[in-house]
């Protein structure tokens, strides 16, 4: 392992936590829209969401080894920061505890958070090996959004299945374009079109929202199409835009917010932006 002062910034370059932003607002957003209020019951909710991400992500990198030695050298477990073996027990720990931690929420929690863990585990395994890799990647959120559903203790009704489809289709999208960052491929336009999806989903699924709401997808609309101006600039820096833009679609997707709840969603974005300056998010 790298001295203990390093460690710290390893582990954080490994679990990629600049996006847990993300995951807390994709719990916030699937558990409001499912009826929750907000309250004490949700740190228990996102503390696991939390573990459960950043062990896929360990675990991702722990699958990735051969791959980033040639093409990533700066990784982690290539640089010789941490060893392939320590990533490997430290995932498979993360992601059973952060499953234990839902233990609070009962069966159905449970079982939605496994499928939920074996959507991550086969995600780590199969990514580098099949361009159907974004679609499972999206099955992965939209898993997050049934399980925070669940977690209210109601099963998950049509707005938070709205939003975790419309979500969906955003991260398959917005994961081609990753996929042609890591692989240098060219990608058309179509992945931008995928991203406006919760926009659709916004106006099919409650069109008397507030004006609040109707400014927070204008806001989405605003920041995909900033992200899309950056292409030229590389697709890393639109990529990890589009991944911090994932607080404006959960954001956008709740039609009666209140000032707390908009100033939530709206601290998510801040600090994803404010994390990607000192943790890389791809």
């Amino acid at each position: 392992m790298s001295a203990p002062r390093n460690l710290l910034r390893t582990l954080l370059i490994l679990g990629r936590v600049s996006n847990l932003p993300t995951v807390w607002s994709n719990c916030l957003a699937a558990w409001l829209l499912n009826g929750g209020a907000l309250s004490a019951k949700l740190f228990p909710l996102w503390a696991g969401a939390t573990l459960l991400y950043t062990g896929g992500m360990f675990l991702n990198d722990a699958c990735d080894v051969e791959f980033d030695r040639a093409h990533r050298s700066e990784r982690p477990i290539p640089a010789g920061q941490i060893s392939a073996r320590h990533v490997w027990l430290l995932g498979a720990a993360l992601l059973a505890s952060g499953w234990a931690l839902l233990l609070p929420f009962g069966m159905a929690t449970l079982l939605a958070a496994l499928l939920l863990v074996l959507a991550i585990l086969l995600y780590d395994a199969l990514h580098k090996r099949t361009a159907l890799a974004p679609l499972i990647m999206a099955a992965c959120r939209l898993l997050l959004c049934v399980v925070a559903a669940f977690a209210t203790g109601s099963p998950p009704g049509a707005q938070s299945l709205w939003h975790g489809l419309a979500l969906a289709a955003y991260i398959v999208g917005l994961s081609f374009l990753a996929r042609s960052e890591s692989n240098g491929s060219v990608v058309g336009r179509w992945p931008m079109l995928l991203l406006l999806s919760p926009l659709v989903a916004n106006v099919v699924s409650d069109p008397g929202r507030s004006p609040v709401s109707w400014a927070a997808s204008l806001g989405l609309l605003v920041w995909i199409s900033w992200c899309a101006s950056r292409r030229s600039q590389g697709v890393g820096r639109m990529v990890a835009g589009l991944l911090a833009g994932i607080v404006l679609v959960d954001g956008s997707a709740l039609a009666h917010p209140d000032g707390l709840i908009s100033a939530a969603f709206a601290g998510c974005f801040v600090l994803a932006l404010w994390l990607q300056r000192k943790v890389p998010a791809t």
